[in-house]
């Protein structure tokens, strides 16, 4: 009988000591870990107790970004089931914490693309009221790895802010460089009579189609087509033309005076010319060998040699009309030169008979002439080109005699 009240004895010390390990057990008196006191509580009561208090005090792991901070999930891996078991009593412990994060690699990801940015270019836009610019923008690229290793390393070391690895992204054009690639080229201004309205409108009109015009590095520009035809319905007016070595009343007159501005701003501004013609007869606005004539079998056509785009701009008043081109200098400066070769005598004067002695029209010496597009590097001379050689036309001039009076006049102017 002993012997079995012995064994029962052994046997619920054994069921104790099995509870203790199971966690059912309690945590001896006066202990405290972590700042809780959690003497006499059972194992889970305790545990639970250090963690509520553990959690509230653990701070988060805020990541800076551009767009904001932000901040994962955060949960811990802690020894309390170890501490609760072997604290002696009175013993004031400390819990050892790592901090862990399931949501931090999605977080961050979505952070690292919001935060990313591509660059952006400066543009520029050129309309017949000039340029206008608009300014170029720094991107940045975020190191999506390089944040994942920073933020788990913070993670480990107990920081509570990190930054964002970001690297700056540079744009290819700036605003700078556009405006270097818009200065001034060329600019060529001829002069009229602005008192015939309707010449001077035909001039202002051409001029207004032009202006605004960009001509891209490679590309031809044809006066004809940019223009139009120079007819009443696209707006032109009736002023004086040369035609058959004469000038006579036409459609569009004036038209050849802005094609001429053009041509020689054009020119220098070191454009390729492609097609030009003079007139039959020399003009006074320009030297000769340097207009540009146009009708609707001749144009007036250039190239950009250039491998970036150049900008034509144009005004037009009542006297004057000015071509300006824009764009990348090549670093040389660009002259026309005109050379007389020799003159042309106009024939014998043509006389008729009129109510008085009047001269209808002078006699004008004609010219043959060539034009030189020279280039200069500073004060020297690197290049000169022939534009063209041409021949004027002289102009035969035409006298009004007064008719002398019959005997019957005579008679009639005595009575």
């Amino acid at each position: 009988m002993k012997f079995s009240i012995r064994w029962t004895a052994l046997l619920l010390a054994g069921s104790f000591f099995f509870c203790g390990c199971s966690g059912g057990g309690t945590v001896r008196r006066d202990v405290v870990i972590s700042g809780v006191e959690v003497g006499g509580m059972r194992y889970a009561e305790a545990i639970d107790a250090v963690r509520r208090t553990l959690a509230e005090r653990m701070l988060p792991l805020v990541v800076h970004t551009p767009e904001g901070d932000v901040s994962p999930s955060l949960t811990f891996r802690d020894d309390l089931s170890d501490l609760v078991r072997r604290a002696k009593r009175g013993e004031r412990l400390e819990a050892a914490l790592t901090r862990q994060s399931a949501d931090a690699e999605e977080v961050l990801l979505r952070a690292c693309a919001r935060a990313a940015r591509p660059a952006e270019d400066a543009t520029v836009t050129f309309t017949a009221e000039g340029f206008s610019y608009t300014a170029e923008r720094e991107g940045r690229a975020c190191d999506y790895e390089a944040l994942l290793c920073r933020y788990f390393e913070a993670l480990r070391t107990g920081e509570t802010e990190i930054g964002m690895p970001l690297t700056p992204v540079a744009p290819a054009v700036t605003e700078e460089a556009l405006r270097a690639r818009t200065r001034p080229l060329s600019s060529f201004t001829t002069r009229f009579d602005g008192s015939d309205a309707a010449r001077a409108g035909n001039i202002a009109l051409a001029a207004q189609r032009i202006a605004g015009t960009t001509v891209e590095a490679g590309e031809e520009f044809s006066f004809n087509g940019r223009v139009g035809k120079r007819t009443a319905e696209n707006g032109f007016r009736e002023a004086p033309v040369i035609s058959d070595g004469a000038f006579v009343q036409g459609v569009g007159g004036g038209v050849c005076q802005a094609s001429t501005t053009l041509f020689g701003a054009a020119l220098r501004a070191g454009m390729r010319v492609v097609e030009s013609h003079p007139h039959s007869l020399a003009v006074g606005y320009v030297n000769p060998s340097e207009d540009a004539m146009v009708s609707e079998t001749s144009d007036l056509r250039f190239r950009n040699p250039y491998p970036f785009p150049v900008y034509i701009s144009a005004t037009a008043d009542a006297a004057s009309v000015t071509f300006s081109f824009f764009g990348m200098p090549d670093g040389l400066r660009y002259e026309v030169e005109s050379r007389v070769l020799f003159y042309l005598d106009p024939p014998p004067p043509r006389v008729t008979e009129g109510d008085e002695d009047r001269v209808v029209r002078r006699a004008k010496r004609g010219i043959a002439s060539e034009s030189y597009l020279v280039a200069y590097d500073g004060s020297e001379e690197v290049r000169r080109e022939r534009i063209r050689r041409d021949t004027y036309a002289p102009v035969q001039g035409e006298t009004e005699k007064k008719r002398a009076e019959t005997p019957e006049e005579v008679l009639e102017g005595e009575l």
